[in-house]
């Protein structure tokens, strides 16, 4: 068991070397470190290797010195939420991009950072420029009152932060010439082509895809109070809907802002602070207005609640079947348990993303592990 972890944990490591049309040129050993006045230290990051295209790809590098729109629907267009908490898990999430990318420079991050963040949406700014000199982004700013007042109490408390419900204004924050977008949460890592989700097809007109799991206890999402409502049910009637994690979408923007998506979920945060409808964040109302027209896509996208539940945060280990993206939903995050010494199994996977500090390891040929090919990795994660 443990050998076999350590060898996924490799092969996470130095896929980029097989991924095709990718070059890496190793970053500067110094750190990158940034407090905010005298009290909050933002800690020290590794610069990132400078993850290049190679030839096989339509490349952008021959016009580096060229700025690059956010604009260009030509790019992967990836938009994820940007704070001092969970500073160290995005940093990780866009360095696991970058690393499989078969074509990284051809991706551009939209990083949300909240307008009252105890670091300033400038200061994430710089850090990420500092960690990654070559990325294509650009950081928006939210502002948390445009939902404070929506946000009703949850069974955890980070589930209340205005920047979770950054996801349901995505049309309104991203540059209108934004047409589609891939969001993430940040408490993930990627082990393959980010292009792969990218290129997911939304048909019959519908909005978002994620992956389903119709099999899961679709009434525990809401109070008994809804389900007793004489009217709240009959809103799925017609649909037949399966629980999705809104932490991996890909949004189709211009249906999303001609659909007025955004006061759709806004109508549901209103009810719910009117009659208690459900206990859990911003995840209900994206189930009330889209479950039962998702476009289903396959489950190795999002690996999810590999940080437990929401109360005890317990350990868990993979569901069956190949991976593409880990998700540590649910109360414990890797790079908590790793620091506190008390790592789940599986938090190793997502510790060679990390640049904080100097906290990378890497081991230097996988054949030391006994695998003749990386197809016998990237095919089934049941041997975990």
């Amino acid at each position: 068991m443990k050998s076999a972890v350590l060898a996924f944990v490799v092969f996470l490591v130095f896929i980029p070397q097989f991924s095709v049309g990718i070059r890496m040129i190793p970053g500067r050993i110094a750190a990158v470190s940034v407090t905010v006045g005298n009290v909050f230290d933002l800690g020290s990051f590794v610069e990132a290797p400078d993850y290049r295209n190679g030839k096989e790809c339509v490349s952008q590098s021959s016009n580096r010195e060229n700025f690059v729109s956010s604009c260009d629907a030509s790019l992967v267009h990836v938009a994820m939420t940007l704070d001092s908490e969970y500073l160290r898990g995005s940093i990780a999430a866009v360095h696991s991009m970058l690393r499989h990318a078969s074509c990284p420079e051809n991706v551009f991050f939209h990083l949300i950072a909240a307008e009252f963040d105890p670091a300033s949406p400038r200061v994430l700014s710089q850090l990420v420029r500092s960690t990654f000199p070559s990325l294509n982004f650009k950081v928006y700013i939210f502002r948390e009152d445009t939902v404070i007042n929506l946000i009703s109490s949850s069974i955890r408390q980070a589930l209340e932060n205005p920047l979770n419900y950054a996801r349901n204004y995505l049309g309104d924050i991203l540059d209108p010439c934004v047409d589609r977008v891939i969001y993430l949460d940040s408490d993930i890592i990627v082990v393959d082509d980010i292009t792969k989700l990218w290129n997911t097809s939304l048909t019959e007109s519908r909005i978002i895809g994620a992956p389903e799991y119709c099999h899961a206890n679709f009434t525990k999402y809401f109070t008994s109070g809804f389900w007793s409502d004489p009217a709240l049910p009959g809103f799925f009637s017609g649909r037949k809907p399966c629980y999705f994690n809104t932490g991996v979408m890909v949004m189709d923007l211009v249906r999303w802002r001609e659909g007025h998506y955004r006061e759709k979920l806004e109508t549901w945060m209103q009810i719910q602070k009117k009659k208690r409808i459900y206990d859990l964040g911003s995840l209900p109302p994206f189930l009330l207005v889209f479950a039962g027209n998702v476009e289903a896509i396959d489950h190795r996208w999002n690996q999810h609640g590999l940080g437990g539940d929401n109360v005890r945060g317990s350990c868990r280990s993979l569901h069956k079947g190949p991976v593409s993206l880990l998700h540590w939903s649910g109360k414990g995050k890797p790079w908590v348990r790793l620091d506190e010494k008390r790592p789940c199994p599986l938090d190793h996977l997502w510790e060679p993303y990390d640049l904080y500090e100097h906290k990378i390891e890497r081991a230097k040929d996988l054949s030391l592990f006994g695998f003749s090919s990386l197809s016998e990795l990237t095919e089934d994660s049941s041997f975990l």
